[in-house]
């Protein structure tokens, strides 16, 4: 016996649930064999795992409803009781303020002016470069985005990638397969999307290849097509990673590059693929760049200000190495031929 617990947050309980809990009734009736609870703002699932997934299912597509709606009927759960596909069952999202619905009832949007500028911008060109601190949601806008685009049908998969840099440890050395060497890499990945698609949904997406999640160098020679392609971390690339992943792009395909110019982790004498791709692409039409700062911080307030703070130490630092350079242009070591001249004077 498995049990699973669905929380019902920003609803109200009368409008999902229904006069005396007539539409939990509805739905347990049609599956006997397995117990459906409601007490208060929680909705207890006990069953066997299969039959536990697809009332699982359906109850989340019901609260994508509710939200699109702001009720759910009778005729409503019939709709759902009798859709056979994981992936019709979604609601297309069409509210203006609102990116995607969480998987738990939960309303995800842009909460900064800069995220929403982000938003406008990833919807009016192909390719988008998001730039800015830790902590201003660059990641979870943008798989908030590409969900919505697979939930939308505007594109058949969502491909999630990020460079593996090694820090401290080499991977060859960690334990496990490859696949568990990358993913602690890619946790925020997951944590994003788990979010926003129900666990059961999310393995079923993963095993079907409609949403991938790999290291950076899977990428190479794959055309992508037909998808919502995201690079997270990308100041992480090199100059040859971050060419070969742009020209991967195929059509109908929707792609995003984020990344943070203060944290490169690269060896301190590799240029970032990132930096160098922002030199040469600005100004290139149906490419879009959002740059983020402090002010778009959306984690603890003190995040904020020890964004703050670096940025402006980073910033010092640019500023005296700016000097120092300028500086010694006017103190440049004479030609040899020169010091030979004077060498030669001071002995006379």
């Amino acid at each position: 016996m498995v049990e699973k617990v669905i929380t019902l947050e920003n609803i109200s309980l009368i409008d999902f649930l229904g006069t005396e809990n007539q539409n939990i009734k509805q739905l347990a009736a049609a599956f006997p064999s397995s117990k459906i609870i409601s007490r208060g703002n929680e909705i207890k699932i006990q069953g066997q795992t299969p039959e536990i997934t697809k009332i699982h299912e359906i109850l989340s597509s019901l609260i994508d409803h509710y939200h699109k709606f702001g009720k759910i009927t009778h005729n409503s759960v019939n709709r759902y009781l009798s859709s056979d596909s994981f992936v019709d069952e979604d609601v297309i999202v069409t509210s203006p303020d609102v990116i995607v619905y969480g998987s738990k009832g939960g309303v995800i949007k842009a909460k900064t002016p800069n995220q929403q500028r982000l938003v406008d911008t990833v919807e009016k060109n192909d390719l988008t470069f998001a730039l800015g601190p830790a902590g201003t949601g660059k990641t979870y806008v943008s798989v908030a985005l590409a969900v919505r685009a697979l939930k939308n049908k505007e594109v058949r998969k969502i491909i999630i990638s990020r460079p593996v840099v090694e820090a401290g440890e080499s991977l060859g050395f960690l334990p496990g397969d490859m696949k568990e060497k990358v993913d602690p890499y890619l946790r925020p990945i997951y944590d994003a999307l788990e979010d926003m698609i129900p666990v059961e949904k999310l393995k079923y997406y993963q095993e079907n290849k409609i949403i991938e999640i790999a290291p950076l160098a899977y990428m190479r020679g794959r055309t992508l097509n037909n998808a919502f392609v995201l690079l997270d971390e990308a100041q992480n690339t090199t100059p040859a990673q971050m060419k070969m992943f742009l020209t991967r792009m195929g059509p109908n395909a929707k792609v995003m590059v984020n990344g943070d110019w203060s944290q490169v982790d690269l060896p301190r004498n590799q240029r970032s693929g990132l930096m160098e791709a922002l030199k040469i692409l600005r100004g290139v039409k149906g490419i879009g760049f959002v740059e983020m700062s402090g002010e778009d911080v959306v984690r603890h307030r003190l995040v904020r200000d020890i964004v703050n703070a670096y940025t402006k130490l980073e910033e010092e630092r640019r500023a005296a190495k700016e000097e120092a350079e300028a500086a010694g242009e006017g103190r440049k070591e004479p030609s040899y031929d020169r010091r030979r001249k004077v060498k030669v004077e001071n002995a006379e």
